[in-house]
């Protein structure tokens, strides 16, 4: 199964307390290197995250956020201690019958006295095991859309590597007419030269040709790799590592056979299997 690193996946969940929305956005990076934006009263739930992202991700760099929206009864409440208030209401009237200019005293004078107004926290300790529950459930939708995201991608390497392969087979067909013509052109530069013509000489100047032009082992080693990049594809694993190390591999083959080339058309084909190559490495990179 093919994995994009590139992906976004959301999820929310309702309560009694509010709403709760969980965000998380992946993009490709060489390692797995989660970040997390969380309300407060979540925080001490990051560590748990981090350890379920590296069971279920192996690559890409991974933005999570969380955001919670409480209800409006589910904030802080106020709460007034009645027996502190008439307490400090007789108090005051006492002092007012002292008093030869008594000063009124008022309600917010009353709530202002330390004791009298109570705030009242919302017992938010559901919204931890929702989270949870919550955010495993916006991995596995990450999971399916990066899986998605690769099946889409899987068909490119199918087409290109087929093409690569069609490719290399016109490349062995040809090599023998090129080698045919090769010593065509030298018994005709021999001639031109009104040099002799001893078969000897000419067959040793025909295996320093053949051996500078034979691309035999950069066509077997084309071959091989593009069969290893198809097994790989076929492979369950995190395969966009061992995939960036084959398009080096054939990057460098198909550089070697264009050096080799002494024929237009074999360096065509290598030109062709660079392009091909490339796009395929643009690609590699979103790979998990």
């Amino acid at each position: 199964m093919i994995r994009s690193m590139t992906a976004f996946a959301r999820q929310d969940t309702q309560g009694d307390w509010g709403t709760l929305t969980c965000e998380i956005r992946t993009v490709n990076h060489r390692y797995l290197e989660p970040s997390f934006r969380l309300p407060e009263v979540l925080r001490e739930l990051e560590n748990s995250f981090r350890e379920q992202l590296r069971g279920q991700l192996k690559r890409g760099k991974v933005d999570v956020g969380m955001r919670l929206q409480l209800a409006e009864s589910s904030g802080q409440g106020l709460q007034i201690n009645d027996k502190l208030a008439e307490a400090l209401n007789s108090a005051a009237n006492h002092v007012n019958r002292i008093l030869d200019n008594p000063a009124h005293i008022n309600a917010i004078d009353i709530l202002r006295w330390p004791g009298v107004l109570e705030t009242t926290e919302r017992d938010l300790e559901p919204v931890k095991a929702v989270a949870a529950e919550l955010f495993e459930r916006t991995v596995n939708e990450l999971v399916i859309v990066r899986e998605r995201e690769g099946d889409r991608l899987r068909p490119l390497f199918d087409d290109r590597l087929a093409t690569m392969a069609e490719q290399l087979a016109t490349v062995r067909k040809l090599m023998p007419e090129l080698l045919a013509a090769q010593e065509r052109n030298l018994r005709e530069r021999f001639t031109l030269a009104k040099v002799e013509l001893d078969a000897d000489r000419v067959a040793q100047e025909m295996v320093m040709v053949a051996q500078k032009s034979d691309v035999a082992e950069e066509l077997d080693r084309l071959d091989a790799h593009i069969s290893e990049v198809t097994g790989t594809l076929d492979s369950g694993d995190a395969i966009g590592r061992r995939l960036d190390f084959l398009m080096q591999e054939l990057n460098r083959e198909a550089n070697t056979l264009s050096s080799k080339s002494i024929d237009a058309r074999v360096t065509r084909i290598a030109v062709d299997l660079k392009v091909l190559i490339e796009q395929m490495r643009e690609q590699v990179q979103n790979l998990e």
